[in-house]
């Protein structure tokens, strides 16, 4: 993905105000629409959340474990149009129609020289995805994970300092999906702003309830 991308530039009450370039979205710290595709599914009794591994080579959080798919729309492409993430990153075909919409989440972000303000679309889908059946890009992604919801919650508003074991797949240099045990605690995770976790688990939990 190039940095001169154009990108839909917002207020913070969601005006659209024109466009910019990818690298003048996150130098200057514009609002902008992104897809985020969050997958769940409930095994033997407890639900757990799909997270991604990113890429070591990522510009931004590499090595770090992330929503299950995500990206920027460009100015050109409606909030729908971001399905496309979810085929391009993990590999799965699915339609929009198959998701549901949990409503608009803003969020803010600076890291080093690097500001995010996204008016975040977020969509959930609630289905039991074998491991295996991923196929990853490997300039985006190394891997997936489970995580247990509970648990997940539990390092970042209850005991932060714990550890949890997770199991998922790592894609080898051949492409293959070779299964990988991890112990994780919060600093393996993106460092996404606690209110916006917060609020996708709450409205991830009022559907799946």
């Amino acid at each position: 993905m190039g940095e001169q991308e154009k990108f839909r530039i917002y207020t913070q009450e969601r005006e659209c105000v024109g466009t910019a370039s990818r690298e003048e979205v996150h130098k200057k710290g514009y609002w902008h629409e992104t897809f985020h595709f969050w997958l769940i599914a409930e095994i033997d009794g407890e639900h757990f959340l799909y997270f991604q591994l990113r890429s070591e080579d990522k510009k931004d959080y590499p090595g770090l474990l992330d929503i299950t798919a995500a990206g920027h729309l460009l100015y050109n492409e409606s909030v729908e149009d971001g399905i496309r993430e979810v085929k391009e990153e993990i590999g799965l075909t699915v339609a929009i129609e198959e998701l549901d919409y949990l409503g608009v989440f803003p969020y803010e972000k600076e890291w080093r020289d690097f500001i995010d303000k996204e008016h975040a679309h977020v969509f959930l889908l609630n289905r039991k995805i074998l491991l295996h059946e991923f196929t990853l890009q490997p300039e985006e992604v190394s891997g997936v994970y489970l995580v247990p919801l509970d648990g997940f919650m539990d390092l970042w508003f209850e005991n932060q300092s714990q550890t949890i074991l997770i199991d998922g797949v790592i894609q080898s240099m051949e492409g293959k999906m070779e299964a990988s045990k991890r112990k994780v605690n919060k600093t393996n995770f993106v460092p996404h702003r606690e209110d916006f976790y917060k609020d996708v688990l709450q409205a991830i939990i009022s559907k799946i309830s």
